[in-house]
């Protein structure tokens, strides 16, 4: 079955931030933030960077056809890198450009990213572990400062992709974000990690996707398996969550993803793969939706 992973990551280098201040790389795949605290960002093997050539090799290894290269601040803005792979390799890749909407000279950002260097898709991680709420107050989805770049997205007819975070975190505003996905009736809205629901979280995502169950939005699938830790291959929860997902929005609305690098320290790329083309619960015609034609639909057909 042909594959398109909508969530990979590149990085030129670790420059991230979170809610322990600045990431920086200390080598051999992992990054120290200010606060002192050390992680894993990378999975073994690989050091201090991922190139597009590092990606490149686990997709073919993974008979992944073409991926999507999305920002985080978890490991900083790649901004200009997905760029430059994107022009060098256009058959593999689609690439996501972001910015901090608070800052001073944002439409000098907005502009060089979107109008010069012409990217469709923008990624807004807003979590308040690492994205816009964990060096700034809390925000809310529905409020003036995310229409300005709610607006600013669909002026330009742009795929909005936005990460909201784990469920009871002040980031985790459903009902916000479906009161502002309505006002945007005509751009494309993917949500990732499928709300990254955690064990035992089935009434709450079962009442979360009747909510968002609207005709321009999609959900990406991205370490779901993760999120159901401590629960090991082939992640049954992970499954029951997905066949919950089709039953509500459909299959038609999910999108595969690995979040390679950092999720594939926890879960290896090839197991995020065979818990869903290997189970026995999804059809095979949902598989090939999830899997290749929703990612080719929304985001390669721009």
């Amino acid at each position: 079955m042909k594959i398109i992973d909508s969530h990979m990551h590149l990085v030129e280098v670790i420059a991230g931030i979170g809610s322990q201040g600045e990431l920086r790389s200390i080598g051999n795949g992992k990054a120290q933030y200010a606060s002192g605290q050390v992680i894993k960002v990378f999975p073994n093997g690989y050091d201090q960077k991922i190139t597009p050539e590092d990606l490149l090799k686990v997709m073919d290894d993974h008979n992944v056809e073409k991926a999507v290269l999305l920002q985080g601040n978890y490991l900083g803005f790649q901004n200009l890198y997905t760029y430059e792979c994107v022009k060098k390799y256009p058959n593999r890749f689609v690439g996501a450009a972001t910015y901090d909407p608070f800052s001073r000279n944002k439409q000098k950002i907005i502009n060089h990213l979107f109008d010069e260097l012409g990217f469709k898709i923008i990624k807004m991680e807003v979590s308040n572990g690492s994205g816009l709420m964990c060096n700034h107050d809390t925000v809310d989805l529905d409020g003036p400062l995310m229409h300005e770049v709610y607006s600013m997205a669909n002026s330009r007819n742009l795929i909005f992709t936005i990460d909201i975070g784990r469920p009871r975190n002040d980031c985790w505003q459903v009902d916000n974000l479906v009161n502002a996905i309505k006002k945007y009736p005509n751009m494309t809205f993917v949500i990732c990690h499928l709300l990254a629901p955690q064990l035992g979280d089935d009434q709450l995502l079962e009442e979360s996707l009747s909510k968002l169950r609207l005709p321009n939005v999609y959900f990406d699938l991205a370490s779901l398996s993760n999120n159901v830790k401590p629960e090991e291959y082939p992640f049954p929860t992970a499954i029951k969550y997905i066949q919950k997902a089709i039953s509500i929005v459909g299959s038609d609305r999910l999108l595969w993803g690995s979040d390679f690098p950092s999720a594939c320290c926890k879960t290896s790329y090839e197991k995020q793969i065979n818990y869903l083309l290997n189970s026995d619960f999804i059809s095979n015609g949902d598989k090939q939706k999830i899997f290749y034609d929703n990612a080719n639909k929304v985001y390669f057909n721009k």
